[in-house]
């Protein structure tokens, strides 16, 4: 089955260059540029080292153009490369880096035809600035949200701290994509750098959503469109387990609405790697709530998420649904 129509809400950009901390505080993690291994390819520095060296496809429109082409996907929603959410700056320099990223965002949605949406960043290791900065960038009518971490600094973002946030963010109809961000667990685990990605990300991501359904996140705010990447983690897996304690343990019952209901209203992207799995998704939290996604342009992505869902063989209209029809109503840019 041959489509253009797919759009993706999980793609990353990194800017290609950024300016010099101009900051008043000590020891910054700032991050710069250095050349890379070739004339596509550049080293992110955080810290006087190289975090990731990326290709140009994550400033470079016509190199994202190319493997949208390759991928078959019609549109991309840009978000900032997880490490670059700094929550562990100062918040006056976490907004300040926040506004070059969100501005490169902004002007490749702009040059990109259409063919782009963005979710932007915000300091959200302050809470109300982050509410307010939110709520510029919505007002800018350039983003549809705000990509954010899984947690800020080891707190959970269900953390009731962070309420001043979401409550902006419902507010101003923005759309809240969330990325497993510094992982708990990584000092257990065993092998390459990769590990923590492969490994990790998915339970913290299941934390995370639990954290949110427990915490009354959620239940504060009915309108609140958020989504998780890679398929919510073990998510999946977790929700009967915490089903069973919310039936058996009267603490949880009275204070918490059903998981399982609550689990049904929130979006999740496809980047799985595995039809099997995929339909397991669609079956535990339904056809309407999966979205396109791939970790554009990083070693990780997923090179052809419409053959992913090609496999699945469903029914045109679901088929569509996945494709892009969630990621429209995800974005509020449909009913």
């Amino acid at each position: 089955m041959t489509t253009f129509s797919a759009t993706d809400i999980h793609t990353h950009i990194v800017p290609a260059s950024f300016p010099a901390y101009a900051g008043r505080h000590a020891n910054v993690r700032w991050p710069q540029m250095a050349p890379g291994p070739t004339c596509r390819h550049c080293n992110v520095m955080i810290a006087g080292k190289v975090f990731r060296t990326v290709t140009d496809e994550c400033w470079s429109l016509d190199r994202r153009l190319e493997a949208m082409t390759k991928s078959r996907v019609a549109r991309q929603v840009l978000s900032p490369m997880p490490e670059l959410l700094s929550y562990w700056l100062e918040p006056e320099d976490a907004q300040t880096l926040g506004r070059h990223v969100n501005d490169t965002i902004a002007t490749m949605v702009d040059d990109g035809a259409g063919r782009f949406a963005g979710l932007g960043m915000v300091p959200m290791q302050d809470p109300e600035r982050a509410a307010r900065e939110l709520e510029r960038l919505m007002a800018m009518g350039k983003f549809r949200g705000v990509e954010i971490g899984t947690n800020v600094n080891g707190v959970s973002i269900g953390d009731l701290r962070f309420e001043p946030f979401f409550q902006a963010a419902e507010e101003t109809g923005a759309a809240v994509f969330v990325h497993a961000l510094h992982p708990a667990g990584t000092d257990r685990l065993i092998g390459p750098p990769a590990m923590p990605a492969l490994v990790a990300f998915p339970c913290e991501t299941a934390v995370c959503i639990a954290s949110l359904m427990v915490g009354g996140t959620l239940a504060r705010h009915p309108k609140l469109r958020i989504a998780f990447s890679h398929g919510g983690g073990v998510f999946a897996l977790v929700l009967p387990r915490l089903m069973h304690g919310w039936n058996s343990m009267k603490e949880l019952k009275e204070k918490v609405q059903s998981p399982a209901e609550q689990a049904r209203k929130l979006y999740y992207d496809t980047l799985v790697y595995d039809p099997k799995t995929l339909a397991f998704l669609i079956e535990r939290f339904g056809v309407t709530q999966l979205c396109l996604g791939t970790d554009h342009p990083f070693t990780i992505q997923e090179t052809d998420p419409v053959g992913a869902v090609d496999a699945l063989r469903l029914a045109p209209k679901e088929h569509e649904l996945l494709l892009s029809t969630n990621a429209a109503r995800f974005l509020g840019e449909a009913a």
